[in-house]
């Protein structure tokens, strides 16, 4: 398959460049990508990324980062229920079974996600994002441990602006939102302030969700040498939990919460759900010492309250993390080479007093568990750049620690428990050759390392696992980027090779507590496709029209993986999916009527490791339609939209290998939404 892949990639490759005419290449405004601290263009940035802007979002209702992230190739995002995501890049999600796991997430240049390796995407509503990028593969070399990729999100950064902006969305299943954003931006300082407000009852029963959100950024000038940001967001979010299903109980009522079985009771019943309020605050300073010499140092702080009721006990936390991040870069020039080093740390500390409780129908009953538990995660990195003519090229290297220390309160003597990962190399090399000014090829080698979490190594079964061991792998990726045929075509391709040692993956007892076991080695190939067509020509009605598709395939398998005697050695990977395609089409008329068409087909996927359960594959079809005035001071959007046209009965946020073949989360049938959104912009003075 390698040969074939990479033989089809090298023919694309020399075919689109000998139609790519450079003199006839119009210079179009293109978005700044931060991956691996580049600062420039996605065609002169030596990875794979993927970008979501505003107006991808805004395809969609913007009730979630759903609809928008499955629009990538190689990017998976499940929803269970509303508020409870999964987030996959190149199928990270195998250890997680709920929650984003294996992915590191920065806001606004800050860690977001905490010491032990889990973030709550779910703190975040998506009109507070402004843009995303998605590294996909290892970025060890430059953010920390992980082997699953990272995600860099940004709030509305406002240039030259006076403007309030609101909104209002109605829809199925008791779907509500409004947001209100001020946004001031001027020659040395802009600030940002919003609220959001999100509501819903949900498809299935028991998924009530009910999110309130207040972010605020503010950015300004010291001087000519000295920059100053802080970002301060702060969440109330409830959510029920419905619970898997069996496939019975899936084809005969999709829309039930999990049943009460033999002894244990139903989600219904125990008032399942998750409660989570989230402050978070950071401040990050930038000077330039000289025209060469840069530093970017921030701290962050976060505190979350956690209380969650489940079918079987009752969780309450109270996590405390704290940290910070510095980069340092020095330019200079190395024998014509633009040169350019950069070194730095990231520092984690966390606290999390964890007490486990009998759940009485949804409230505490005896205490049956006391841990308090301290995470301790550092790294130091340097990385190097040299550009020269059509050429550049960049190698990194990073160190990482990390140490979980757990003390249990509840259980008599008293005895303090420590597991410690020791530090890993991870190195990154790349090189990118700018074939013309409109296109590029790349091409790097990866080594990622990614310590198990603390939801792993103390899992809900309560068993602090000291035996896990990390997840090694290197990736090897060769891409092409770039417009052809007169900027009309934009091409985003990729191939790669993924080799992962000590494979982690999730199991589920009788009860259905989770634990973890490492499971040999898997073998990831892939291949990733973005096309997209946007004519020059158009008629006179018409002021933008695009058509595009992306394309996924997917091989991946488990090697030397061997459970009770018995070999998945070759076995499809779980919870990933052979092939995902996407397309859509976006249509703006000048009388300011647009039209957005969204489809989606994800193949069939295995839900257990042994690959004897599958869940089927499904299309979903998704339109928006809306109207925008022509006014300057007071834009007004109209719009209206569905979701899930064909009225497909799927699941999308599967419990993988999860005991009595309770896999099955479904997602809501077709459904519709309304919305208006106005931009009152102020006359600068």
């Amino acid at each position: 398959m390698n040969k074939i892949l990479f033989g089809s990639l090298l023919f694309l490759t020399h075919h689109l460049i000998g139609q790519a005419k450079v003199d006839s290449v119009k210079v179009l405004e293109e978005v700044t990508v931060r991956a691996y601290e580049a600062d420039r263009p996605l065609l002169q940035v030596p990875a794979s990324v993927g970008l979501i802007v505003q107006s991808d979002l805004a395809r969609f209702s913007n009730t979630s980062l759903v609809s928008a992230v499955n629009t990538l190739p190689g990017v998976r995002m499940e929803e269970r229920s509303p508020g409870s995501y999964r987030f996959s890049i190149r199928g990270s999600s195998l250890r997680s079974p709920f929650g984003v796991r294996n992915v590191k997430v920065y806001w606004n240049n800050l860690p977001m996600t905490d010491p032990g390796g889990n973030t709550y995407l779910n703190q975040l509503d998506a009109n507070s994002i402004n843009q995303i990028e998605i590294i996909k593969g290892p970025g060890s070399s430059l953010y920390g441990a992980g082997t699953g990729g990272v995600l860099l999100l940004q709030s509305a950064q406002p240039k030259n602006e006076t403007r309030l902006r609101g909104s209002w969305l109605g829809g199925s299943y008791g779907l509500q939102g409004y947001q209100l954003a001020f946004n001031q931006g001027k020659e040395n300082s802009s600030h940002s302030v919003s609220y959001q407000h999100q509501q819903a009852n949900g498809y299935r029963e028991q998924t009530r969700m009910v999110r309130d959100q207040l972010n605020s950024t503010f950015s300004f000038s010291l001087s000519d040498k000295e920059k100053l940001e802080t970002t301060i967001f702060y969440t109330d979010l409830f959510y029920q939990t419905p619970g898997g299903l069996n496939e019975t109980e899936f084809n005969t009522n999709p829309r039930q919460a999990r049943p009460a079985a033999g002894t244990q009771p139903g989600a219904v019943s125990q008032q399942a759900s998750v409660s989570l309020r989230s402050f978070y605050a950071g401040v990050s300073h930038q000077y330039q010492f000289s025209k060469n010499l840069h530093n970017r140092t921030g701290v962050y702080g976060n505190f979350v309250q956690f209380e969650n009721p489940s079918i079987r006990n009752y969780e309450r936390r109270l996590e405390q993390n704290m940290g910070a991040r510095s980069v340092t870069d020095f330019t200079f020039d190395l024998g014509g080479w633009q040169s350019k080093l950069y070194g730095g740390g990231e520092f984690m500390r966390g606290y999390s007093p964890v007490k486990n409780y009998q759940n009485l129908q949804g409230n505490p009953g005896l205490l049956q568990g006391d841990d308090e538990i301290r995470t301790l995660q550092y790294s130091v990195f340097g990385l190097s750049e040299f550009s020269k003519d059509a050429w550049i090229i960049t190698a990194g290297l990073s160190a990482n620690w990390v140490d979980y220390q757990l003390l249990r309160l509840s259980t008599l003597p008293v005895v303090p428990e420590e597991v410690s990962y020791n530090p890993v190399l991870t190195p990154r090399f790349a090189v990118l050759r700018k074939l013309n000014d409109a296109f590029s090829l790349h091409a790097n080698a990866s080594w990622g390392f990614s310590p198990p979490t603390l939801a792993e190594v103390r899992p809900s079964n309560g068993v602090f696992n000291t035996d896990l061991k990390s997840e090694k792998g290197m990736q090897i990726e060769l891409g092409v980027r770039g417009y052809f045929i007169n900027r009309k075509f934009f091409v985003d391709a990729a191939l790669y090779h993924f080799a992962l040692d000590e494979t982690i993956v999730v199991r589920r007892d009788n009860t259905g507590a989770d634990y973890f076991v490492n499971a040999g080695a898997t073998n990831q190939n892939g291949a990733e496709v973005l096309l997209n067509w946007n004519p020059t020509s158009l008629p006179s009605a018409f002021s933008a029209f695009k058509i595009w598709t992306g394309v996924t395939l997917n091989n991946y398998q488990f090697k030397d993986y061997e459970k009770d005697n018995v070999s998945f050695s070759g076995n499809d990977l779980t919870g990933v999916p052979k092939h995902v395609y996407t397309g859509g089409l976006d249509l703006v008329l000048r009388k300011g009527i647009y039209w957005h068409v969204t489809l989606n087909y994800t193949s069939s996927l295995p839900l257990n490791d042994a690959n004897t359960a599958f869940a089927n594959s499904y299309t979903l079809l998704g339109s928006r339609l809306g109207y925008k005035t022509s006014s300057k001071k007071l834009p007004i959007d109209i719009f209206a939209g569905a979701d899930n046209l064909l009225d497909e009965t799927y699941s999308l946020g599967n419990d993988l290998n999860a005991a009595g073949g309770r896999y099955f989360n479904a997602a809501a049938r077709r459904n519709y939404y309304v919305g208006i959104q106005f931009n009152l912009n102020f006359e600068p003075r």
